[in-house]
């Protein structure tokens, strides 16, 4: 990470308070937040790889872009394309594209309404519970920590479900559910890719998403669990944030559940200005640029890259 200095002057010259002043601002320990709107989905994977380039040069910390997409349906390294219902001509008359990424778990959808969050980290930076070094699946957990916490903050409970990644509400939200109102629903789908360390990918959380465009697919292929919103979720959801207000909320409790100070980023352009000043660094010493071949071997493609599901 690095660390930037302000220089200025006060007053008359010589005495202390009015010396040359300099102020260390260090971004190793916050997390920079950057709420995008309405994006492309081709256009955010180019953002990511961008972000997690500059990330990788040291150039920027740990970063949480935040936005919505148009209507799109990914598959995941695991996804099975059985498991997306609609005919290819029903999903253009709706509009709807599908792509093919290197995240962990199935079929998900994403579109208007829907909070995505790619935190674009390295892990490398960050401790668990025991001090060690965090690993991709300490990491879901403490995403889904923080999406637990933003329900409970907008009024809704939620929570995991062993064995199963996400977020979660039961019926003792005292909303309905599904038909029989016995199994819980999933209001955040989850799902990373790792990279020598970086994250990528992220969550998608179901605001005031059209639930019925969820039809078009076995979200996450898990048949026997539906999907829900905060929309349905709190009665009277039409005095519910904007969802870039959402986003603030959420970068917020990213931040908490980190123990780092979270810093927004005014724009994209802003990012790539501050970005720019910044000189490269290496890689740290015990950090190879790329595991030797019979290591890969050995690993199956390397365990970084291990799919969790959405």
């Amino acid at each position: 990470m690095y660390d930037r200095a302000f220089f200025g002057h006060g007053g008359a010259e010589g005495s202390w308070p009015n010396r040359r002043w300099r102020v260390v601002i260090t971004i190793k320990d916050v997390i920079q937040y950057l709420y995008l709107g309405r994006v492309d989905y081709d256009e955010g994977l180019r953002i990511q790889a961008e972000i997690a380039r500059l990330l990788g040069e040291g150039r920027v910390g740990n970063m949480l872009l935040l936005l919505e997409h148009p209507p799109v349906l990914t598959l995941g390294r695991n996804a099975h394309r059985s498991n997306i219902l609609a005919s290819d001509e029903l999903l253009a008359r709706r509009g709807v594209t599908v792509h093919e990424i290197n995240r962990g778990g199935d079929v998900t959808y994403h579109g208007p309404g829907q909070l995505v969050g790619y935190p674009i980290f390295n892990l490398r930076t960050l401790r668990n519970s025991s001090g060690a070094r965090m690993g991709p699946v300490d990491f879901v957990r403490r995403m889904e920590e923080a999406l637990i916490r933003l329900c409970g903050e907008l009024g809704v409970l939620a929570s995991r479900i062993p064995g199963l990644t996400g977020v979660w509400c039961g019926p003792a939200n005292g909303s309905a559910l599904d038909e029989n109102h016995e199994v819980e629903a999933k209001i955040a789908a989850i799902g990373i890719h790792v990279s020598r360390g970086i994250t990528s990918h992220g969550f998608a959380f179901n605001v005031t998403t059209n639930l019925d465009d969820f039809k078009l697919i076995i979200p996450c292929g898990i048949a026997d669990h539906p999907v829900t919103s905060l929309q349905r979720q709190i009665p009277g959801a039409q005095a519910l944030p904007p969802l870039e207000a959402i986003a603030h909320q959420a970068a917020r409790q990213f931040g908490q559940v980190f123990a780092e100070q979270v810093l927004a980023v005014a724009s994209l352009d802003d990012l790539r200005t501050q970005a720019a000043a910044v000189q490269p660094q290496f890689p740290a010493q015990d950090t190879p640029l790329q595991l030797p071949a019979e290591v890969e071997r050995l690993l199956g493609l390397g365990c970084e890259q291990r799919p969790l599901r959405c």
